[in-house]
């Protein structure tokens, strides 16, 4: 009982929002459909005191070296938590406006930031599958949450076909290396095949990426995220964009740089590979969508390439480039979702790229706030896009993965026709309706209009204060 108490407190953030969302599902289950708004509240409120009890917490391992308490795990949660705060506050007001509030929205979100956190977290191969499976369980309900939408229940059926696939070769990667090794702690991993590489070792590894892989809709392994993103709900997609691709990107770099340190020039390879096919489907695949978030599904899938550069140098310099790129990412994202859930035509959401026509005659402001953006996702200096893109070339770049840097470089390029073409249309074609745009709400126009301060200028003094945090993070993971 005295080693399990310093074990409990390791992981108070996880259990916190483990017993608060028993806790939230009973008040929605006695009240019912009226408590939404309710549950809604107090899972923001729960997320923020996770946040808190995760940056101020101890530090260390437990349960046997299964979970580790380290600045990466902190700084990753508290990413997560409250990237999933937003996306509670975003979708509260967009389902009770589209009438399918529900209070199991939250409740869902909450479930899934406490596998996120436990991905954040691992310490070895088992509680790596148990973080994934949980977050996994509850995307895969929340894919499908309009459940009288057939693209929303498609997306969800998708997403749980091609999710199931996924764990199937995380675990039979996960069983090679066991089977190999001898052990499912990282440390003993990394002491193993620091002594004996050996081809099995490699293929349970290269099984393993793929799984993950498929977590952060790299491509190929990408099939599901145009779909999941064209069905799912608005707000669900904000949530799937930001919070699972931290934790997955952040569980990849724990895997590689931590448990598999001796192997960098086998799994470079393999990254390296998914990075450029990642660029040119991203790139390329998103010149002729018509759907808004499809295009923004194969933006993802072009940024994720770009985050996955950072992992592939092997070094601190190339994670702590990867956790900045992805900070700068997530408050991008949430942003641009903040906008199309601002914007709505006679009760209509906005999906198609030509509703945005002449946006700028109509919202000036919201238009302001989607074109820093839009030129941020797109790169361009000074704004907070372009400082992620230069660190993780950078980072790159120093390891001698320069032409890899430079094939991104080249997709950024075709990428900026996509988003020039929302700038055109915004400011220099007429209007696609003449039903005016309704009134944006004020909890999506507020989260709109920060994020773009925060692309430029903000980002400028924040950086200050994120690089430092990044670095901390960083330290000890990769060759220096």
């Amino acid at each position: 009982m005295p080693d399990l108490i310093p074990a409990l407190n390791l992981a108070a953030s996880e259990l916190t929002l483990a017993i608060g969302a028993l806790a939230l599902l009973m008040v929605g289950a006695f009240i019912g459909e009226k408590s939404a708004r309710l549950v809604s509240g107090l899972s923001v409120l729960l997320l923020l005191v996770a946040t808190g009890l995760a940056v101020t917490g101890p530090l260390g391992t437990a349960f046997n070296g299964a979970f580790v308490a380290d600045p990466l795990a902190v700084f990753a949660k508290a990413l997560i938590y409250l990237s999933a705060a937003v996306c509670v506050v975003l979708g509260d007001g967009w389902m009770a406006r589209t009438r399918i509030a529900k209070f199991e929205y939250p409740i869902l979100i909450v479930l899934a930031a406490v596998g996120m956190a436990m991905m954040a977290s691992s310490g070895d191969l088992i509680s790596l599958y148990v973080g994934v499976e949980l977050h996994s369980l509850a995307l895969y309900v929340l894919a499908a949450f309009h459940r009288d939408n057939l693209k929303a229940s498609e997306a969800g059926l998708k997403y749980f076909v091609l999710g199931a696939l996924s764990s199937g070769l995380l675990l039979y990667g996960a069983s090679l290396i066991y089977g190999f090794t001898g052990s499912m702690n990282y440390d003993a991993i990394a002491a193993y095949a620091g002594e004996n590489p050996g081809v099995g070792l490699v293929f349970g590894l290269v099984f393993l990426i793929c799984g993950l892989a498929f977590k952060v809709s790299a491509a190929p392994f990408h099939m599901w995220t145009p779909d999941v993103y064209e069905g799912a709900p608005t707000p669900v997609v904000a949530l799937f964009a930001t919070a699972p691709k931290v934790a997955a990107m952040v569980l990849t770099a724990r895997v590689l740089t931590d448990g598999f340190a001796q192997s960098h020039d086998q799994w470079a390879q393999v990254l390296i590979l998914i990075s450029l096919i990642s660029f040119a489907v991203g790139a390329f695949g998103g010149l002729v969508q018509k759907d808004i978030q499809r295009l923004l599904a194969y933006s993802s899938i072009a940024n994720i390439g770009y985050a996955l550069l950072g992992i592939t140098a092997g070094t601190q310099a190339g994670v702590q480039a990867m956790l900045l790129f992805m900070t700068l990412y997530v408050v991008d994202q949430l942003g641009f979702f903040a906008v199309l859930l601002s914007l709505s035509r006679g009760g209509r959401p906005i999906r198609s790229i030509s509703d945005l026509a002449g946006l700028s005659r109509e919202k000036p402001m919201t238009a302001v706030a989607l074109t820093i953006l839009s030129l941020s996702v797109l790169g361009m200096p000074p704004l907070s896009g372009f400082w992620a893109k230069w660190a993780v070339f950078g980072a790159a770049a120093d390891a001698g993965y320069w032409m890899a840097g430079a094939a991104g470089l080249v997709a950024s390029v075709v990428a900026a026709f996509y988003y020039l073409r929302i700038i055109k249309l915004m400011w220099f074609d007429a209007p696609a309706s003449d039903v005016a745009p309704d009134a944006s709400p004020i909890e999506a126009r507020t989260v709109a209009w920060l994020s773009a301060a925060f692309a430029f200028p903000l980002v400028i003094f924040a950086l200050a204060w994120i690089e430092p945090l990044t670095r901390t993070a960083a330290s000890g993971f990769g060759a220096g």
